[in-house]
């Protein structure tokens, strides 16, 4: 369970920490974070937008984010360009997830040939392979096993029941969750002549760079020659499936179920919803958009986006999408006129 501060913060002194000008008393103490509806007397909340008024006005909180352009009197108020984002860095403030003291565990296994920084936590059951290298206050939760040769750098956190197989390389400041699998084999067969599945070696890596998070349950495949590789700051959700040579751009966001497959690329900034399906070897442009179970055929330039299966650009998919409910009345008239056209042609004989 996340850790509660247990020493309230004024008004005032919140509003320094958020960098972000107030009004109202300023000495009122807050001692947690609530949403607008359960929250109590010592909670903030925050006002993202405007239809959301009224459970402002019922709200039994002690003070608000709002936006810079909004009033409201009746408890003190921080004002903020982005609400959201200055209740982000409040929560951050109050509650701090669980992280376990540094230290090994005696029920862990670790190499002697591992090199292991400076106040790492390893749990119970970890299990760290030959040459493993693990960086300056990285938690590692129980249950974790690092193939050898694995590289995890500072202020990493990696959950239990993730795998890392041998040779992968990740990042400071990653986060993986539970269940991840990063290096598996990518999936690659050829046929012999006798139609027979013949597996083809994955020699390559993974490399993570910083600053990475990935959900509970994604699986990221090893190369079978050379690197795939996820870039700063992406940030992955569960059940995600990225397959062998994919290479991912900086700040992509990719939600849960999507696969990418073999050999594709995605550019920076790339958004891409739940349920996306990429084919291989497609290139996605910087800052493409995806709507929710696109099937993503062939390549798309940057700063487009699309919908559908197969994708379309979003304006033409919304319009194949009003026409579809049309399309059952529009067939009867055809069916009309094409009888009409029958008797007519018969009449002219």
């Amino acid at each position: 369970m996340p850790e509660k501060k247990s020493v309230p913060i004024r008004v005032s002194a919140l509003a320094k920490l958020l960098d972000c000008p107030y009004k109202g008393k300023g000495t009122t103490l807050i001692s947690g974070v609530s949403n607008l509806i359960e929250a109590e007397k010592g909670d903030i909340v925050f006002l993202a937008h405007r239809k959301f008024r009224s459970h402002l006005e019922q709200t039994k909180a002690s003070a608000v984010i709002i936006p810079v352009d909004d009033t409201f009197d009746r408890i003190p108020v921080i004002k903020s360009d982005n609400p959201q984002l200055s209740f982000i860095k409040a929560v951050e403030y109050f509650f701090q997830p669980h992280r376990p003291a540094p230290g090994i565990h005696s029920q862990a296994y670790v190499s002697p040939t591992a090199k292991v920084g400076k106040d790492v936590s390893i749990g119970a059951f970890a299990f760290i392979g030959d040459e493993v290298e693990i960086g300056n206050r990285a938690v590692i939760f129980p249950f974790v096993v690092m193939y050898p040769r694995t590289k995890v750098g500072r202020d990493c956190i990696i959950h239990s029941h993730v795998s890392i197989r041998e040779e992968s390389f990740i990042g400071n400041k990653v986060i993986i969750h539970n269940g991840a699998v990063i290096g598996s084999d990518g999936f690659g067969y050829i046929q012999d002549n006798r139609k027979i599945h013949v597996k083809i070696p994955q020699k390559g890596i993974v490399v993570i760079q910083d600053n990475v998070e990935i959900g509970a349950n994604t699986t990221i495949d090893r190369a079978s020659l050379g690197k795939t590789i996820i870039c700063k700051g992406t940030k992955i959700d569960n059940l995600v499936q990225i397959a062998h040579n994919v290479e991912i751009g900086s700040d992509v966001i990719l939600v849960a179920q999507t696969g990418i497959a073999g050999s594709s690329k995605i550019g920076k900034k790339v958004i891409a919803g739940g349920q996306v399906g990429i084919a291989d070897h497609v290139e996605i442009g910087d800052n493409v958009i995806m709507a929710a179970k696109s099937g993503v055929t062939k390549s798309i330039p940057a700063n487009s986006m699309v919908a559908g299966i197969p994708h379309l650009n979003i304006r033409d998919w919304r319009k194949a999408m009003v026409s579809i409910p049309q399309l059952y009345d529009l067939l009867k008239e055809i069916k009309k006129l094409k009888k009409k056209i029958e008797k007519l042609e018969k009449a002219s004989k």
